[in-house]
């Protein structure tokens, strides 16, 4: 007879059970919604990992379609990829050697079955489809994802700052955005179909207006992670506001005596009064984040080094905007009294009693040049002009900045760009030559101005502004590190969702990644920077991956043709706030807004249409109830189907029904007269709870040795 031998378990083996244990729970608790090419993705590295590599299926194979999984997850697949890939997890299937190279074969098959078009997806557009079945226009198309139509629920149960937090969890810069924010949410809110768009802009600003004083939420325990912050406009103090949630500690370097980047030297105060922005600023400090102002980064003296930094800090952050003027190399562009729209607003900041005498010329077409124009007509300027490529509905300044534009006597003539600027003999501007502007865009949708060289205009003036874009300058702020940038222009190459450039420690957001863009932008750009960030220097022992289970909020229209749009709504129309009469608002740098009036926001709330309501799926749902004591802002209410068929008590009470319930069903079960076959069951759990209790202190005594 052979000797009997038993084999104890390796500690190395026991943790390998343990971590099985810990899978086998996460599978089972796994939330609906996840990405199923991802996952299939990555229970084929643990199939993988799992066979001997005996046969070539395996040891090859498997390898291979990993190599192509992760190809159509990074976009670098095609259709014909797919193909491949359920070619070779056929041959897997068909010729593995053992149960795991087959059952992963046929894992990767029912997936390409089950769902193929999240694999086109992933190959066509670059993302998974399973968060875009009807998503709600104004949640997706705002940049930061914020909960529109939760915040409008508030507003009109009159919870101000119930709805100014509930913003805030997307977007710290609530009462500046409430004032100059783009509105994009706006531009596909589904009340269009009925008649006009939801005032989102307006009530947002009600509501920051009559919050009263809204404390940010307390941060988490200090991870004892650090993070630098170079540049405080809103990217880099947003992505600062949600690292210290997180328990970030971080460090906001900037160059300017105020934070607040183009918020508080690019935009007029009349549009955005500084001590709103103040307002905003103050709450994301509360948070604990320290700044560094009149700071540079760089190697000259008095400066702080970008190698000291990334010494210093977990990660560094990069949002120093685009502050630099384009150049359009036209003859006569330096003569003397000719501004750039960055200086110019900035200057005007710094000094709102400038004055401009005679004509002034601003050329540009969007939000900014609509700001120098209006900034020059309040500085006395005799007469006021914006000239600029595009034709009027081309134009990208908003409709309203429009608007008050012409509603300020200055004028906006279309289709024109610069040829040359005449200068008097002593270098002074005489004139500026335009010619006539054809088209702006080539047949790709890409800027490619054409023109009409034998068609020209003439304007006589004596200050030209102009607002024709901005760049970044670099300098060596990123000498020694091994960040890229895409060939022969300022722009760094960066991962698009998670805005880590080439070098792993270092981050970049903003207008220095996408070139001038909208505030909104910014923010969400820091918001998800910040994201990124926190699984970058993640304190756990394996980190976290960077863009597992990352929302991109793509955006498929509702299908205008396929509606039936009931004719019982209400026919209340959009509305808008007014102006101050007191406020001469056509030569002052007061904001003479009004916000909209309480019987406004009542009527203007009651105009959503509630595309955000949520189903709950009863096949999950269990009725626990636990939802509803969590939700911050008691948004969540359950209603019974059949209430006689159960007896509800309050919370406070609940102890005194259920205490007696308890031990008369623990006396029942333990005096209950029992079956021999009861008996039988009841002594085997008792060997089986002995047995099990034996063999963890048995493998606790083998671990500590």
């Amino acid at each position: 007879m052979s000797r009997l031998e038993v084999r104890k378990k390796s500690k190395a083996q026991l943790v390998v059970d343990n971590l099985y244990e810990d899978l086998e729970r996460r599978i089972i608790a796994s939330p609906p919604g996840l990405c199923p090419v991802d996952m299939t993705a990555s229970f084929l590295k643990l199939f993988h990992a799992q066979t001997c590599g005996k046969c070539v299926p395996c040891r090859i194979g498997l390898g291979v379609l990993e190599d192509m999984l992760e190809d159509v997850l990074d976009g670098k697949a095609t259709l014909e990829t797919l193909s491949l890939i359920e070619r070779t997890a056929k041959a897997i299937y068909d010729s593995a050697d053992c149960a795991i190279g087959y059952e992963a074969g046929r894992m990767v098959l029912k997936g390409l079955e089950g769902f193929r078009e999240d694999f086109i997806e992933h190959i066509t557009n670059g993302h998974c489809s399973c968060h875009l079945e009807q998503p709600v226009p104004c949640v997706a198309l705002c940049p930061a994802g914020v909960d529109v139509p939760g915040y409008i629920s508030l507003i009109a149960d009159e919870r101000y700052a119930d709805a100014v937090k509930l913003i805030r969890k997307d977007n710290p810069f609530v009462t500046s955005c409430a004032l100059v924010c783009e509105h994009p949410c706006e531009t596909k809110c589904r009340r269009n179909f009925v008649d006009d768009a939801v005032n989102i802009r307006g009530l947002k600003r009600y509501a920051a207006d009559h919050c009263g004083l809204v404390p940010p939420p307390e941060c988490c325990e200090p991870t004892g992670k650090t993070v630098a912050i170079i540049g405080g406009g809103p990217s880099g103090l947003s992505a600062a506001y949600y690292l210290q949630q997180m328990g970030h500690q971080c460090t906001i370097f900037e160059q300017r005596k105020e934070l607040g980047g183009m918020l508080y030297y690019g935009i007029p105060n009349y549009r955005l009064p500084k001590e709103r922005l103040a307002e905003d600023i103050q709450n994301i400090l509360a948070t604990g984040v320290e700044t560094k102002m009149n700071t540079c980064i760089g190697d000259g003296d008095g400066e702080i080094s970008f190698k000291m930094l990334k010494e210093n800090y977990d990660a560094v952050y990069i949002s120093i905007g685009a502050h630099t003027d384009k150049k359009l190399g036209i003859p006569g562009e330096d003569a003397k009294g000719i501004e750039i729209a960055v200086d110019f607003l900035h200057n005007a900041t710094e000094n709102q009693n400038k004055k401009l005498n005679g004509p002034t010329i601003v050329v540009g077409g969007g939000n900014v040049a609509v700001d120098c124009a209006r900034t020059a007509k309040r500085f006395g300027s005799s007469s006021v002009s914006m000239v600029c490529l595009e034709k009027r509905d081309e134009m990208t300044a908003s409709k309203e900045e429009i608007f008050e534009t012409l509603d300020e006597d200055i004028q906006i003539l279309n289709s024109w760009g610069p040829k040359e600027i005449v200068k008097n003999t002593d270098g002074t501007i005489k004139s500026i030559i335009f010619k006539k502007c054809v088209s702006v865009k080539n047949a790709d949708g890409k800027f490619a101005p054409t023109y009409d060289e034998n068609e020209t205009m003439e304007i006589e003036t004596k200050n030209i502004v102009f607002a024709i874009g901005q760049k970044t300058i670099w300098g060596d702020l990123l000498k020694g590190t091994k960040v890229e940038f895409v060939p022969n222009t300022p722009r760094i190459i960066a991962d698009k969702l998670t805005y880590q450039t080439t070098d792993p420690d270092i981050f970049v957001g903003g207008d220095v990644l996408t070139g001038p863009a909208f505030v909104i932008d910014a923010i969400e750009q820091g918001k998800c920077a910040a994201e990124s960030l926190h699984r970058y220097v993640k304190v756990t022992k394996f980190g976290a991956h960077m863009t597992i289970g990352r929302n991109r909020r793509d955006f498929i229209e509702l299908d205008k043709e396929n509606l039936a749009i009931d004719q019982g709504y209400d026919k209340a129309p959009r509305q808008e706030a007014g102006m101050n009469d007191k406020v001469d608002y056509k030569h002052s740098f007061k904001d003479a807004h009004l916000t909209l009036t309480e019987d406004q926001v009542k009527i203007e709330t009651s105009r959503c249409l509630g595309c955000g309501a949520s189903i709950v799926d009863p096949n999950r749902c269990i009725g626990c109830g636990i939802c509803t004591t969590k939700c911050e802002f008691d948004a969540i209410h359950l209603v019974r189907d059949h209430p006689e068929c159960s007896k509800m008590v309050k919370t406070e009470d609940k102890f005194k029904h259920i205490l007696p319930y308890a031990m008369k069903r623990a006396m029942k079960i333990v005096f209950a007269k029992k079956t021999p076959e009861d008996k039988v069951a009841i002594k085997k759990h008792k060997d089986y709870k002995k047995a099990q209790k034996q063999a963890k202190k048995a493998a606790k005594k083998e671990v500590n040795k």
